[in-house]
């Protein structure tokens, strides 16, 4: 299942398709007893779509056989044993995916001829995602981070590991043998290869970079470092051959002093729009000035969720899911419309939106 949502690859999930380009949502759940229900409640969107395939005029057998193949193909790489808040399955002609959501969606199929994404772009700004770089005399380790969830990168070259003869890091770094390798030309050499690759993932996936290392390792990236220089640095050595769960502990204060700090300039830029008169507040009004392209800054409690109809396309109205007209994810087509038209957006602590109901913008004017 997919987890990371960079430019190029929501690019090229927008891409149009051959009709039908189906997306299937449906919240999932992370314990039990909640998760019981998952497993029909997939099975039973996933036959919805293959119903809605099958009634549609317009969708030729030969297509339709090839995306109900797809659908197929989705559904058994599906892992509900690691499943979060969302899951989304795309499906096209000769093609399908599986994403795997950090954050709720409401039950739904599409057919159309692009996939459904403002899902999965909400998802990916509520996580705030993030990268670790673990720093060790002898290997070093890319993380990627989202929230608490770490799982290794392997990809962009990384783990880099240094050429070496009976060498055992992890007993050394244990038992305080190490030598020092950091300062010899062979080993800046090494940190200076590590900090040109995650420049390069910084690049293509621009987001927050933690370091972890020991002292000296750290040390002398700020000397000869250029992106690593720059990162927060944690002195933590052993992460480069670490467990995911250990690399999330150690950066765990640093995201939740970054997390309050962001909350209290964003409460700040809001008290101050208010002043200017360059606020909106509520789902309504911050639905408007979206759609007219006019938010700097959106912020968003964490979970608000609000189901609305659209009355006539001049207001949204409170309504209920079973609503023919309802629109379930309202707050998701907020969040990837200021994306699109460059706002920045904010998630915020549940309750510190309350006297602006859940949702407030910094207008641009």
């Amino acid at each position: 299942m997919e987890h990371a949502l960079s430019p190029t690859v929501l690019s090229e999930l927008r891409r149009p398709r051959p009709y039908p380009a189906v997306s299937v949502l449906t919240p999932t759940h992370r314990r039990e007893p909640d998760n019981a229900q998952d497993p029909v409640r997939l099975r039973n969107v996933v036959a919805e779509a293959k119903k809605q395939l099958e009634a549609d005029p317009a969708v030729s057998r030969e297509r339709r056989c090839d995306v109900v193949e797809q659908l197929d193909r989705a559904l058994a790489e599906v892992d509900l044993t690691h499943a979060e808040d969302g899951l989304a399955i795309f499906a096209a002609p000769g093609e399908h995916q599986v994403w795997s959501l950090a954050r709720t969606v409401p039950e739904r199929v599409v057919l159309s001829d692009t996939f459904l994404t403002r899902n999965l772009v909400a998802a990916q700004a509520a996580q705030r995602p993030y990268w670790v770089l673990s720093v060790s005399a002898h290997q070093v380790t890319l993380w990627n981070g989202a929230g608490g969830h770490v799982v290794e990168a392997r990809a962009h070259g990384f783990p880099l590991t240094k050429d070496r003869e009976n060498f055992d890091a992890e007993r050394q770094e244990r038992i305080g043998d190490m030598p020092s390798t950091f300062r010899d030309e062979d080993g800046r050499r090494f940190l200076r290869e590590a900090d040109s690759a995650v420049g390069a993932v910084l690049r293509e996936h621009p987001r927050p970079l933690y370091v972890t290392g020991e002292t000296a390792a750290l040390s002398l990236l700020d000397e000869i470092g250029t992106v690593t220089k720059d990162a927060a640095h944690i002195p933590h050595g052993g992460l480069a051959h670490g467990t995911p769960e250990a690399v999330a502990q150690a950066v765990r204060p640093l995201l939740a002093a970054e997390e309050k700090k962001q909350a209290d300039e964003v409460g700040r830029a809001l008290e101050q729009a208010r002043g200017r008169k360059e606020f909106a507040a509520g789902v309504d009004e911050v639905w408007q000035t979206a759609s007219e392209g006019r938010i700097r800054l959106l912020a968003v409690e964490e979970n608000y969720r609000v189901t609305v109809r659209d009355e006539h396309g001049d207001h949204l109205l409170p309504a209920e899911s079973d609503d023919l007209d309802a629109r379930e994810d309202i707050v998701d087509e907020i969040v990837e419309q200021c994306l699109e038209t460059g706002a920045e957006v904010r998630f915020v602590p549940d309750g510190s939106l309350a006297d602006a109901e859940g949702i407030a913008g910094v207008l641009r004017y």
